[in-house]
């Protein structure tokens, strides 16, 4: 089996924080996002290559990231854009890359950005199980959330409708960005968009394709993140730390009223502030200030100031007039 992690998205909503690094590199604890899954495809002996899909702007910062990891199996598969709106959509880079790979096996796809509180092998062993294209299903809870993603109607696993972004969902059960496919469904993917389909959300593909194909999906319980705004990234790592702190031990913090799910990273200084639910970078500076939902990238210097949800871009300066 075949797997292709996903990681070509410019993540413009978190902007400046991620204009010059990828979403996937945001820190969870003492791992990034990215780790999780790479650490599941890693321990399947049934996974034998995964493919790195990102942009052209963010190619180096993989390779480095890659050649400096532990990971034996990724490698990188550059699709050839700059920016947001040169892309191909996701399942035209899919196609494109599943020629320029030659992948020919069955293939499991997910999202980089995806941080889930199950073991990725379980779901290997769901469509190993069914032998048909599966997809992962998740509550998430509310039926305005729910018109953001696919909705599902199941019949136990098996999905009897799927409909993508709907204005009224019929359920608040979503597919997740986590596709398995069989290697004879690889070819539907050209089928698929020479037909003039949406080429950007792959919830198209899977609705597409469960009118002529059975589909079964995957549920389960626990944690999803789909990071892609600063709140939801805050909430992963709020869900990890779970209400305490994580202060690197070279980071200076004092005078400091630390609230709840604070991540204060090498090398930064914290003095005489009152941080809660916030993340800063390695080498940032926050003195006389109060922070609260905001994150504050490297070397970044905020002084004197009150920030609410406030994104500080790196080697920005913040100082109150005198």
């Amino acid at each position: 089996m075949q797997a292709v992690v996903l990681a070509g998205g410019y993540a413009t909503r978190m902007w400046p924080i991620t204009r010059n690094r990828p979403k996937m590199f945001l820190p969870i604890g003492e791992e990034t996002v990215i780790d999780t899954i790479f650490d599941d495809l890693e321990g399947d002996d049934r996974i034998d290559e995964v493919f790195v899909s990102t942009n052209e702007r963010f190619a180096e910062a993989f390779e480095t990231y890659l050649d400096g990891s532990e990971f034996e199996k990724p490698t990188l598969s550059v699709e050839e854009t700059t920016e947001e709106d040169e892309k191909f959509g996701v399942i035209g880079a899919l196609a494109q890359l599943i020629e320029r790979e030659n992948v020919d096996d069955d293939l499991l796809i997910v999202a980089g950005d995806n941080l889930i509180s199950f073991d990725l092998t379980d779901f290997v062993d769901f469509f190993h199980e069914h032998e048909t294209p599966s997809i992962v299903a998740y509550d998430v809870g509310t039926k305005e959330r729910a018109r953001a993603y696919g909705v599902l109607d199941l019949d136990g696993t098996r999905v009897l409708d799927f409909q993508e972004k709907p204005d009224d969902p019929a359920s608040t059960l979503v597919s997740i960005a986590c596709y398995a496919y069989p290697a004879d469904v690889l070819p539907l993917f050209e089928e698929y968009l020479a037909d003039d389909n949406n080429p950007d959300e792959p919830g198209w593909l899977v609705q597409w394709l469960s009118t002529r194909r059975e589909v079964n999906a995957f549920s389960f319980d626990g944690a999803w993140f789909d990071i892609g705004t600063p709140e939801s990234y805050l909430d992963a790592v709020s869900w990890h730390l779970d209400g305490g702190n994580l202060v690197a031990d070279d980071a200076d913090v004092a005078d400091t009223d630390l609230g709840e799910n604070v991540h204060v990273m090498s090398g930064a200084h914290v003095s005489r502030s009152v941080v809660d639910r916030s993340v800063i970078f390695p080498d940032a500076h926050v003195h006389d200030s109060e922070l609260r939902d905001s994150i504050v990238d490297e070397n970044a210097r905020v002084e004197d100031l009150d920030l609410s949800g406030a994104l500080v871009g790196a080697h920005s300066r913040l100082v109150r007039d005198e």
